[in-house]
This record gives C-alpha cells, sequence and structure tokens, in this order.
C-alpha cells in the first residue's frame, strides 16, 4: 500500500462545476482499485460552502486559512469568479502559503490567472482557455498558447474546463504508471492520450469563420480524409467552381492557400497516427503525405519539430 496523497481543490463563489467535478471524479477512481491513493478535499477562504456554475451549492472541507498541514498537491479551479480572488491579498496570501509547502501546484482554465495573482507563476511557462491567454500574458507570464496543459517544474497549467480531466490523468499517470490513467480514461469514458503539448484546437477550428456553404463543406472533406489527392483542381471540382475563382477566393475567405490547408490538415492526421505504433512510412503514407521526408519537412514548418521527436514526446501525458 502506497502513501495516500492529499489533493486539494481550491474554490470560490462563481466556480466552474466542471473544473471540480472532472477533476475530483478522475481522482475518485483511483481509489476503486482497492487502494487509497488520493484524498480529496474542497478547500474556500473560510471553510464556507461556495456557489458554483448555474447557482449550485458546494459544500468544502476545509477552510483555506487554516490549512497548515503539507499538501501533496493544490488545484486552483476556474470560473467566473477568478478575478476577484486573483486581486484579494487574503485569499491569494493563504493560496501562496499552502502551495509552497506543495509538492505540486496546478491551475485548471482561469485557476492560472489566480495563481498568477498569488505570484505562483513568476518565471513560469504557462496556459490557461484560449479566451484568456491575453490576460494570462498582461500578467508577465511566459503563455503557451496552445498547449492542454503546461508543465514547469512543480507548477502545472491547464486550458478550459475538460483539460482539467487531462490534468488529473496526467497526474495519476505520473504517481501510478500509465496503466492506472489509462484504466481511468476509460472508466470515464475519455480519451487518455491527449497529451499535455498538443493544440486547444483542430486545423478546422483554428480558421476564420468561413460564410461560403461549399467551401465549408470542402474544408471538413479535407479534414475527414487528408490523405486523399487534394490538388487545386480537385478542389476546385469539389466546391463546384472554376480553378481560377477557387484559387483567387480561398485564400481570402479561409486565410490560408489551398496547399497550406491540405498541409496542416495531414500534419494533424499524422500527428494522431503517431500516437501509434506504426512506422513513420506507414504514417506519411495513410496521412497524404507519400514519403517521411515528405512529412518530416511538413511537420517541421507546422510544428517545429520532426515526426520522430513529436512521437516520443507524445506517447505519454506529458506531465514530467
Amino acid at each position: 500500500m502506497g502513501k495516500e496523497r492529499e489533493i486539494v481543490l481550491v474554490g470560490y463563489d462563481d466556480a466552474a462545476m466542471l473544473d471540480l467535478a472532472g477533476p475530483i471524479e478522475a481522482f475518485t477512481y483511483a481509489n476503486y482499485a482497492g487502494e487509497r491513493r488520493y484524498r480529496v478535499t474542497v478547500a474556500s477562504l473560510g471553510g464556507e460552502s461556495i456557489t458554483a456554475t448555474a447557482g449550485v451549492t458546494i459544500g468544502v472541507h476545509d477552510d483555506l486559512a487554516a490549512i497548515d498541514r503539507p499538501i501533496d498537491t493544490v488545484i486552483v479551479v476556474g470560473g467566473w469568479g477568478y478575478p476577484d480572488v486573483a486581486k484579494d491579498p487574503v485569499f491569494t496570501g493563504h493560496l501562496r502559503r499552502v502551495a509552497t509547502g506543495a509538492r505540486r501546484v496546478a491551475g485548471i482554465c482561469v485557476g492560472s490567472l489566480v495563481l498568477a495573482g498569488a505570484g505562483l507563476l513568476e518565471g513560469r511557462r504557462a496556459t490557461t482557455h484560449w479566451a484568456f491567454l491575453d490576460e494570462l500574458a498582461a500578467c508577465g507570464v511566459d503563455v503557451d498558447r496552445d498547449a492542454i496543459f503546461v508543465s514547469d517544474g512543480n507548477v502545472i497549467t491547464s486550458a478550459g474546463v475538460t483539460a482539467g480531466i487531462d490534468l488529473a490523468l496526467a497526474m495519476i499517470e505520473q504517481d501510478h504508471g500509465a496503466a492506472l490513467a489509462r484504466r481511468i480514461a476509460q472508466y470515464l469514458v475519455v480519451f487518455l492520450q491527449r497529451p499535455g503539448g498538443q493544440s486547444q484546437f483542430s486545423v478546422r477550428s483554428r480558421l476564420q469563420p468561413v460564410r461560403d456553404d461549399a467551401l465549408r463543406a470542402l474544408l471538413d472533406a479535407i479534414a475527414d480524409d487528408p490523405g486523399r489527392e487534394w490538388t487545386v483542381p480537385t478542389m476546385a471540382r469539389q466546391a463546384a467552381m472554376s480553378t481560377r475563382h477557387f484559387a483567387r477566393i480561398f485564400p481570402r475567405h479561409v486565410g490560408l492557400s489551398p496547399a497550406q490547408y491540405v498541409e496542416r490538415a495531414r500534419v494533424e492526421a499524422a500527428a494522431e497516427l503517431l500516437a501509434g505504433a506504426e512506422s513513420l512510412d506507414v504514417v506519411a503514407r495513410r496521412s497524404g503525405f507519400g514519403s517521411a521526408e515528405t512529412m518530416r519537412r511538413a511537420f517541421l514548418r507546422v510544428l517545429g519539430v520532426p515526426p520522430g521527436s513529436y512521437r516520443a514526446r507524445f506517447q505519454t501525458t506529458g506531465v514530467a
């Protein structure tokens, strides 16, 4: 029997329900195999119940100000109440005190901004929900704008809402191995392999809004089957346009050239395939690159790393 680790989730009024419930469920499932691996505690300043999303009242176990015992992991959740607590010197003072003695500290979604308000992200690289990245950068934080979660030393920050589950699974894998984390992911009916450094968005969702129905259908078709031969004439026919007209309006509506969009769709498809055991040559063929060398050049252009390095980096969930 290993040592039981205490996880303290720090909440406040207008906290996001899923930021609380997701990690709680993941850590609680880790105890179902008969070993008490985690004790999950919810804390608030003053120890009073908090009012979370949609007015739901959440009971808490502990007063943040009264915690004077060693804590394994402190996790600050996100929610619309974050500006008040991030600027509250009493709240941030006690958070900083408790976090300083913890083995691991994390912020889910805009919980990262609360960590920044407490001075816990100074000199750190971090992320948050995509809609708040500029606000986090304005706090003087070195922001990773794409990652699902970022680990810098013993401080971990995650993107929005459901990324808290990814973060909890990564912590469980770090503590108890990939087999347990995979089993919990199966119980929760979520994907285990959504590594921290993967993008918050797919290539399709990154684009500026495309109002033309024919172009939207084409973009979806390319994303669904990137391995197909997508030449400009082929795409023009698919969109029922002349080649000249298509080549002129595609960049204007999409913000990328046809070749750039196809390349990014193929990189995204290959990145998913690299989670498996197929060779680079097979992955290249299946994702439409034709050769491992062509795929390597595309990965360097789009992601800044070659496919082999990407595979090595993302064989686990990514918390060091």
